[in-house]
């Protein structure tokens, strides 16, 4: 509100530019908010400043101290929430709770109260230094477990840190810029969280009533927080007809996390949707918003989220994104050393088309963030098209797509086109005048990286030319193509040496003369792998870089297999090869292996 405040009292006339501007000074140097700041400098009185807003949002003015509240009144509103926005409850009638504000045009606190409580909140605006009076006699030193509304739930089913999770800096998620300020990371994910039940819901309606809703906040806290600790790449909350679950996808696999009553769907939903900044009285549409965490000690972690309507109410996939995870050294991600010689080759040649492809979640995004890492140097104007915007890379341009008001990937390779680039990242391939722009773009001396949904390297050349890119082109502009692919590794802490036939090796590939002296290791399941026998996950490579023979071939029309053939007699490996690979190291395991390749 503070700039906008600023700007409504000198276009009124109410004070000055020069009044404002020593007031901003005053509060950069001593702290507060500008409304406080002007009244001390004796630009304006509280009483002046409170009339001025209740004309400009047309909501009545009150002199709380006249009032005296009610304690019971005081329950529908904690005091974190009382204290971080300067509101305060003062009186219920019916289904309606007035509460006084020192800025009525806070919407976002408005519809959060409302979502707490269940009631239609009525704003009317008082002093801000009257509200800060109140909050203090009424709320006093007491914490939201004593002025709020909670219900603690069992210590055996929910259990974040050893202080009470109601008083934690954690539980407060709602902030004006989306940002949650989080103390001491460590010791709130300490614990776990398993089977909850939450008891003492009246019904299956939009809002839980007053005694349930502080349960609900921690409890979608210890769902976020649970995630961060197992380091999971997304969280599932889906309901069902006769049940409510949430997953959580673990080096790439989905493991049932816990059950939740069906009777709190819709207040889990409702909560996540409001820390998303989504609209939460829109169920019949999809929507798509950002949780934005900033944890201690300078960590931050990004929640990408989804919401879909499904048959029975709104799924919720959560991406987590954390920057402090991301890898940036393509030598760490998997690459063996030829096919990685062969991938920095493509990359740092002056021009022409480098494309990552693979089914969605296989590390694409992750193995063109290290290639752009690679290339970023104060020489080089780097652009990227991204739809999202997965980590913020410093010295890079990034841009976001936005397909309802126009700006597609094929949009924004034109605007970049004009740019002055020297490199080009898109971040998908999804149609012909994509790909056409790209594959002009790469002709016409620019490095262009991007990604393809296809099975392996070679199917690439025919899935662009199933897109209507003529042959000349594709083959013209190619530089490389690199297939790939996450396969879990065995967790190093229960890694034990198992006995498998010859045989089921040969029968995935292994040579025959080789397949007796293969070690076969597989993890056994202990506490630092959740039982599972893995931890984190390693990518396989394919990296099928153009020659003239591939070239020649592709103007031919070639098949696929052709130009797998081809491209293996000049030392490409497949993807079964590079896994075969991993397997005779000890990283990963047979069924791993089968899981992530094909024959070849």
């Amino acid at each position: 509100m503070q700039e906008r405040l600023g700007q409504l009292l000198v276009r009124n006339k109410i004070i000055t530019t020069d009044q404002l501007q020593k007031a901003v000074e005053q509060q950069k140097s001593s702290g507060g908010r500008l409304a406080q700041q002007l009244s001390k400098l004796g630009f304006i009185t509280e009483t002046a400043l409170t009339d001025f807003l209740s004309q400009q949002y047309s909501v009545p003015s009150i002199n709380l101290n006249e009032y005296e509240i009610d304690p019971v009144v005081l329950k529908y509103v904690s005091a974190d929430i009382a204290k971080k926005h300067l509101v305060i409850p003062i009186s219920r009638t019916g289904a309606s709770l007035i509460v006084a504000m020192s800025d009525p045009s806070n919407m976002q606190v408005i519809e959060d109260i409302r979502f707490m409580t269940g009631f239609k909140v009525d704003a009317v605006v008082a002093a801000e230094v009257d509200i800060i009076d109140a909050v203090k006699k009424y709320y006093g030193a007491r914490g939201v477990a004593e002025s709020g509304i909670s219900m603690d739930l069992d210590a055996k089913d929910y259990d974040l840190s050893d202080s009470d999770a109601a008083s934690s800096p954690f539980s407060d998620m709602d902030s004006e810029d989306g940002i949650v300020e989080v103390d001491d990371f460590d010791s709130l994910v300490h614990g776990a969280v398993d089977t909850v039940e939450v008891v003492d819901t009246k019904d299956d309606g939009d809002f839980l009533s007053e005694n349930v809703e502080a349960p609900i906040v921690k409890l979608v806290n210890g769902i976020l927080i649970k995630g961060i600790k197992l380091r999971v790449s997304d969280i599932h909350i889906e309901p069902y007809e006769k049940s409510f679950r949430v997953r959580y996808r673990m080096d790439g696999v989905l493991r049932k996390a816990m059950g939740l009553p069906l009777k709190i769907k819709n207040a889990i939903i409702s909560r996540v949707k409001i820390m998303s900044r989504l609209d939460i009285a829109e169920r019949r549409l999809p929507q798509d918003g950002r949780i934005k965490l900033k944890l201690g000690k300078g960590r931050e972690m990004d929640f990408r989220v989804s919401v879909l309507p499904t048959l029975f109410g709104e799924k919720i996939v959560m991406r987590l994104l954390d920057k402090s995870n991301l890898m940036l050294d393509m030598t760490r991600l998997g690459f063996e050393e030829n096919a990685l010689s062969h991938f920095k080759d493509s990359i740092h040649q002056p021009y022409g088309m480098v494309l990552v492809t693979g089914p969605t979640g296989s590390g694409k995004t992750t193995t063109l963030y290290s290639a752009l890492a690679e290339l970023n140097k104060e020489s080089e104007n780097i652009m990227t098209a991204e739809d999202p915007v997965e980590y913020n890379l410093m010295g890079i341009n990034q841009v976001q797509m936005h397909e309802d008001i126009g700006l597609n990937f094929a949009a924004a390779l034109r605007s970049f086109l004009r740019q002055d680039p020297d490199i080009i990242m898109v971040g998908e391939i999804r149609d012909f005048e994509t790909a056409e722009i790209a594959i002009k773009a790469a002709l016409t001396g620019h490095l262009v990286l991007s990604t393809l949904h296809t099975n392996d390297a070679p199917s690439t050349i025919n899935r662009l030319l199933n897109m209507g890119i003529e042959p000349f082109l594709v083959s013209s502009s190619l530089n490389a193509i690199v297939a790939q692919r996450l396969s879990r590794k065995i967790c190093s802490e229960c890694k034990q040496q198992i006995e498998v036939s010859a045989q089921a090796l040969i029968d995935i590939g292994v040579p025959p003369d080789e397949a007796g002296e293969v070690k076969v290791y597989k993890g056994k399941g202990c506490s630092v792998c959740a039982g599972t026998g893995y931890k984190g996950r390693v990518a396989l490579y394919e990296v099928m870089r153009m020659n003239d023979e591939l070239r020649e071939l592709v103007l031919n029309g070639a098949s696929t297999a052709e130009l797998k053939r081809e491209a293996m007699r000049h030392g490409m490996k497949s993807l079964r090869q590079a896994g075969i690979t991993k397997l005779r190291e000890g990283t990963t395991t047979l069924e791993e292996v089968v899981r992530c390749s094909a024959a070849d």
